[in-house]
Parts: C-alpha cells; structure tokens; sequence
C-alpha cells in the first residue's frame, strides 16, 4: 500500500493480467470467506453471514470494473508479495492477516456458537456504513496508484515516484485508513461486539505498518520527503 501514485510519465506494465484470472480472484475470495464463516459458526442459518457475504460479492465486483477501467495493471501487481519486499514487513503482513482472519472467526463463533454480543440493527448498518466506506476508499487510492502493491519496497523497475493526487493529497497513506474502516465495519457488519477486538488489534498493526512504510520512503524514495511536507498527516486529516 505505498503512499505513491502514477502520475503522467511512462507507465511498465507489470506482467499481463487475464480477466479470467481476475474472475478467478473474484470468486475464490466470498468461497473462503463462506468457509471461514459458517464452518466457524456451526450452521449454515446465519442471515448475517449471507447479507454479508452478497454486500461483499457487489463490492468487490463493483470495485473491480471500476479498476479495470481507470488502472488495469493494478491487478498483476496486487498479484502477491514481490521481490524487494522489507523483510519487516513480509512479517508484518502476516500478522496483519492473522488477526483480519480472526475478525471473522470470532464473529462467526460468537453468533453460532455462544451468541453473547450480539449487536442491535442500527450498529450492524453502521457497520456496512464503514465497510463500503473502506471499501470505496480503497478503490480510489488503488484507482490512482499504479505502485499500490501488498507489501513495502522500493519499485525501482517501474519507475516509483510521488504524485500527490486523489487521496494522495489529503493523507500520505489512504489506503491503511480505509483498511481500519475496513476492519471495523467487519466486525459490526457481522454483529458481534466481541470481533471488535481483533478489529482493533489489526487496526494498531496497520498503525505500526504506516509509520514504518513512511520513514521507509522518507529514506529510500527521492521526493518523499518534500511530499511529506505538503501532506502533513499520515492517516488522518488534522490527526496523524
């Protein structure tokens, strides 16, 4: 999630993508995610889970027409963990994705299994209000930057440089601010106080991740700094 976008110069397409394999992703993350679910809660008669799931499905293809249209090499880079990657972060990351996984797990074993959170109809649409929120967010600032790949390196080999545009322009790291809205809005969508927990554990990972990222690219990529400048606030306007 680098805090860079493509600007007007040369773009080097990373490798070709097939909208077969793009279809492929598309379909394999709500498969998982319905495996996590309801293997977690021990029933299929889970009528947030399923709402949950169909928002997701729409968001996510929704997400990639969009994608398709404005920064189609978004997907071969989005592909996985690239060579160069920190090695603090490929640490990170899975730490980051440990306790995401977790989000669902306890809100599904939470309802199917204990059901000692559940959380009123106003909370669970405020929670679909985060999570398309974060969704959206992330579309933009993925739509905008071409360099917005899983894990923090330096993309020497397709020109990385600083554009300060879209979101870009208002916080240096948009896309680790709507992972938290992300993060939160799961956890409510579902229902469950109680995932709000791991929630919040995730959220302070990316926390960590965004100020390690940030002095990364003060150091090692040209302009950073001067855009860091212009763009105070890391995360949140008038905040950090």
């Amino acid at each position: 999630m680098l805090a860079v976008r493509a600007g007007n110069g040369n773009r080097v397409n990373p490798g070709p993508t097939s909208r077969r394999s793009i279809v492929r992703r598309l379909l394999a993350v709500p498969f998982a995610l319905s495996l996590i679910l309801f293997l977690s809660a021990g029933t299929l008669a889970w009528a947030k889970g399923w709402v949950f799931l169909l928002v997701t499905v729409v968001a996510l293809r929704v997400a990639a027409l969009y994608l398709w249209r404005v920064n189609p090499e978004i997907f071969a880079a989005r592909r996985g963990i690239h060579k160069g990657t920190k090695f603090w972060d490929k640490i990170l990351i899975g730490f980051v994705i440990a306790a995401l996984l977790a989000i669902f797990v306890v809100a599904a074993v939470d309802y199917g299994r204990f059901n000692c959170s559940a959380l009123p109809w106003w909370a669970v649409g405020g929670g679909y209000g985060l999570f398309l929120a974060g969704f959206t967010l992330t579309a933009w600032a993925q739509g905008v930057n071409r360099f917005f790949e899983p894990g923090v390196r330096i993309q020497t080999e397709r020109g990385h440089h600083v554009v300060a545009t879209g979101p870009y322009a208002f916080v240096r790291h948009p896309g680790y601010f709507a992972a938290c809205l992300l993060f939160a809005g799961v956890a409510l969508s579902l229902g469950s106080l109680l995932a709000l927990v791991p929630a919040c554990l995730d959220a302070l990972l990316i926390i960590l991740r965004t100020s390690l990222e940030d002095r990364t690219l003060r150091q090692e990529l040209p302009g950073y700094e001067e855009y860091s400048q212009k763009v105070r606030y890391q995360l949140i306007p008038g905040v950090w």
